[in-house]
């Protein structure tokens, strides 16, 4: 709980009103124990979420409006109406609902679990969303069959063979998918630790200027199944990218010599002008009473 309360403390969109944060937390702690059901929470414009007790990675949005601040901020003003999303490892839908609720963007959302799943389709029916195509399967390097974790939450993964409680899931690739439904300008990639083999079916849309941005989680995961982050960021920088973090309140892209400690936003570098100048001219976003 300290660590939680530390994040929240020092998080940029709180720097105003830090105390009020708090109390949002603490608020949510005493009313999530009191009531075992789920909460509607009115989020960013008139979107929303649902959120129950235990979904650790939706309710930091509770607390400090973008749990994923850099990565959100920079969704929020680049994607614009009508823009190609993919949402890889979409949970219930975080990143779904800011791209297709609050962008009118075009999102195709891919969550393997199916209770996860499940509440992601909740969150879509509460926003009232018809531009989400919502698919209950993994993606890895070809198209087969993996066991996936279902005990840890935003942290379920594929499976290892020590793993007990794990579910058989059906899993693509992403040039299979893209083949179909168009290659996106945008794609978020969050599998914990299962990045590389995602990226490795991807290389018809990797090879496209059609994608520029891939928001990438990038933190040591991948070692337990033998991958590589430096690998990872190699291979991109290869595919014409370049990693960045973002300041929202500045609208200010920062390159990086490698990559950060969690998410990684990577510009295919023929791109980089122009999105800046996309990032200048979107529109602001209150959030939680700031305006970004």
């Amino acid at each position: 709980m300290v660590n939680i309360i530390r994040f929240i403390f020092n998080h940029p969109l709180n720097q105003q009103h830090k105390m009020l944060s708090i109390w949002r937390f603490f608020k949510w702690q005493i009313s999530s124990r009191l009531w075992s059901g789920s909460f509607v929470f009115n989020w960013i414009d008139d979107s929303k979420l649902i959120i129950s007790n235990g979904m650790t990675g939706a309710t930091g949005n509770i607390y400090v409006g973008l749990m994923e601040y850099e990565d959100m901020g920079f969704l929020l003003h680049y994607l614009q109406e009508d823009d190609l999303f993919y949402d890889i490892g979409a949970n219930v839908g975080v990143y779904t609902i800011l791209a297709s609720k609050v962008k009118k963007s075009k999102t195709f959302s891919f969550e393997p679990l199916p209770n996860t799943y499940e509440r992601l389709l909740d969150n879509i029916q509460i926003n009232r969303l018809n531009n989400v195509v919502t698919n209950n399967i993994g993606l890895s390097s070809e198209k087969s069959k993996l066991y996936f974790t279902t005990d840890r939450d935003t942290m379920n993964s594929v499976a290892l063979n020590t793993d007990i409680n794990k579910v058989e899931i059906i899993v693509d690739t992403l040039d299979n998918i893209s083949r179909k439904f168009g290659i996106p300008k945008a794609i978020k990639i969050d599998v914990e630790g299962y990045e590389s083999n995602v990226l490795k079916g991807a290389k018809e849309v990797l090879q496209s200027n059609n994608l520029e941005v891939i928001i990438l989680e990038l933190n040591g995961n991948g070692e337990k199944f033998g991958f590589k982050d430096d690998d990872i960021h190699k291979d991109l920088v290869k595919y014409g990218f370049n990693s960045y973090t973002y300041n929202p309140f500045k609208r200010k892209l920062i390159k990086l010599d490698k990559y950060g400690t969690h998410n990684t936003i990577y510009i295919r570098k023929d791109s980089v002008t122009n999105i800046n100048k996309i990032l200048k001219k979107a529109n602001s976003f209150n959030v939680n009473g700031i305006d970004l």
